[in-house]
């Protein structure tokens, strides 16, 4: 089959001066795309800036016979998103793929963690995927055309020990991207969300050192890649990725169980049924989801 390309095309990727977001701007450089490489440079914590990891990848990319530009505004105030995606108009005179993947870490276990810690997470993840995207939607709009990415995480999916900022800002990623699928399904902009493993500079700490051969950036970018391509249909979905698997990841509804009235002993006595799994509803949009309980008051 022939080789997906991404000529003409120009992608904005945040984060993408280390790790995943380095993996993505060369894994779409390679194929053709135009990428505008935004990172603030700083440490995991978000402290710190520098502009030697956008600069080398920029670099790396010319090298490579392609074409980039670095950015190192930051995503989280709307004056740095707002730079971020003027620079790919500004360098190539067009946007048609935005890959949200900044991000900062503030691990902490509940208790512990400050409300500054808290905000500051949410402020890179979730604001500055909501304040890039802002800025990209008008101009995917009218042409009629775009792709956007978004980073969630296991950790939103499915909750993670000491990460309460991160895992509920990856979890509002989620809901983000089904929003903006459905916003953007007029103006033909797919909009899709990954949750992936990979051997990072973020996650060398936590995963075991028999990980990093298997578990590379370059098996989640190739996902990214995919998801960016004109060809790619799909739309308000999220995908775990890692090690060479990817799957589809769904919120479902059990079949639930329904009684006029019903009192706290009721819904004791009727745990079971409530908890059951199958057979399940897996609703693409609210409505559906809606329509499941109005059918219950029959």
């Amino acid at each position: 089959m022939s080789e997906l390309r991404f000529d003409g095309k120009v992608a904005v990727i945040t984060g993408s001066g280390h790790g995943l977001g380095r993996s993505h701007a060369l894994s779409l450089a390679e194929r053709g795309a135009k990428v505008v490489v935004n990172d603030l440079g700083g440490m995991l914590d978000g402290t710190g800036a520098s502009a030697g990891p956008a600069a080398d990848v920029v670099e790396l990319i010319k090298k490579n016979g392609g074409e980039a530009v670095a950015s190192t505004d930051n995503v989280a105030t709307p004056e740095g998103a707002k730079a971020i995606v003027q620079a790919a108009i500004d360098a190539f005179g067009r946007l048609d793929i935005v890959v949200n993947n900044a991000g900062i870490l503030r691990d902490r276990s509940f208790g512990k963690m400050s409300v500054e810690e808290f905000d500051q997470v949410l402020a890179v993840h979730v604001r500055g995927s909501f304040l890039v995207s802002r800025e990209a939607f008008p101009y995917l709009k009218e042409q009629g055309y775009g792709r956007i990415i978004n980073t969630s995480s296991p950790a939103g999916l499915f909750g993670s020990f000491g990460q309460a900022n991160y895992s509920t800002a990856k979890m509002g990623l989620v809901g983000l991207t089904k929003t903006l699928g459905i916003e953007g399904a007029r103006a033909g902009i797919k909009v899709n969300a990954i949750a992936p493993i990979a051997w990072t500079r973020m996650t060398e700490s936590i995963l075991p050192a028999e990980f990093e051969a298997k578990f590379t950036a370059e098996a989640v970018s190739s996902l990214v890649t995919f998801l960016a391509h004109e060809s790619c249909e799909a739309s308000g979905e999220t995908f775990s990725v890692g090690a060479g698997r990817v799957a589809r990841v769904f919120v479902a509804e059990g079949p639930g169980w329904s009684q006029d009235d019903h009192t706290v002993e009721d819904i004791r006595d009727n745990w079971e049924a409530i908890m059951a799994e199958q057979p399940y509803l897996s609703p693409i949009v609210l409505g559906q989801q809606a329509a499941a309980s109005m059918k219950a008051m029959l």
